[in-house]
């Protein structure tokens, strides 16, 4: 079984080193060419091919192991439900530890995201952004010190803020009790995203974020607005640029991991949205999407 064609997404390994976007990229291209320029592709894939977590030789085909991964987010399936044309899911769930540990979904998303952007005629690195948060309840395995009750939504669990461009592709995502207010997440956000975007100038929030938020974003040197619906609209309206975070967080929903928060640690969760992101990613990249018996039978 197979939901994603080949491509460095399935090459990534756990190396104790971070690969240049730049070399990352081109090797990128050059497999999503599906030309004869593997040569290119073929160094990056020997380094990040040469040990499991473990440190010993790798003994699965990575493609499969990533392929499982998205199964699981896509699906919501626990990790032992796994079908057997993947991985075992004990080898799965150790990659998959490990290169959220390391950060590799997070820079696969940096590097994605780029291609995306330059796909759309824009610039690799954006300048402007939208907030927003979202508060989800969570399964029984959470421990209770991660959770929190948001008193305005009346939910008790998580409380997640994404940061994206204009496009809605994910910039920045933080995942905290639902107890935390928008200004501490808006916060966060903002740090993460000066610090991987600097060439970020421009933010625009809803009314849960206060001036706390507006005069952090002023130190970074970001121009943060809070954006207010229209008083004389009753009802459900589109909300000049809010609008389009909003969509991104119905674009993560549709993975059904995401629908509850089901992960222990919080940077699993974190994990988890950035996989929902590279998923969306590769299918507005390439053109293709999962495939499907609808409508064959």
């Amino acid at each position: 079984m197979c939901l994603r064609p080949r491509s460095p997404v399935d090459c990534r390994r756990p190396t104790g080193r971070r690969v240049p976007p730049g070399e990352f990229r081109q090797a990128l291209v050059a497999s999503e060419s599906r030309t004869e320029n593997q040569p290119t592709y073929r160094p990056l894939r020997g380094r990040l091919r040469d040990r499991r977590p473990t440190g010993q030789p790798a003994k699965v085909d990575l493609r499969d192991v990533f392929n499982a991964i998205l199964y699981v987010n896509r699906t919501g399936i626990p990790w032992k439900y796994l079908p057997h044309d993947f991985p075992n899911h004990g080898t799965v769930y150790a990659y998959y530890a490990a290169w959220r540990d390391e950060g590799i979904f997070a820079l696969l998303n940096y590097d994605l995201t780029g291609l995306a952007r330059v796909k759309e005629g824009r610039k690799p690195e954006p300048t402007a952004s939208v907030i927003d948060t979202q508060s989800v309840k969570t399964s029984t395995n959470v421990p209770v010190t991660s959770q929190g009750t948001d008193a305005a939504k009346k939910i008790v669990g998580r409380k997640r803020g994404i940061l994206t461009d204009t496009l809605g592709l994910l910039l920045a995502v933080t995942v905290t009790a639902a107890s935390l207010s928008e200004n501490a997440l808006g916060i966060r956000l903002l740090d993460q995203a000066k610090k991987t975007y600097p060439t970020i100038a421009k933010s625009w929030v809803d009314t849960g974020f206060k001036k706390t938020v507006v005069e952090h974003g002023a130190q970074l040197g970001i121009d943060v607005e809070v954006v207010d619906r229209n008083p004389g609209v009753r009802g459900f309206h589109v909300v000049k640029r809010r609008w389009v975070v909003e969509r991104s967080i119905g674009w993560i929903m549709m993975h059904r991991r995401l629908a509850r928060d089901y992960e222990t640690l919080a940077a699993s969760s974190e994990a988890m949205i950035h996989i929902a992101s590279i998923d969306n990613l590769a299918k507005r990249i390439t053109d293709e999407t999962t495939p499907t018996w609808r409508g064959t039978y």
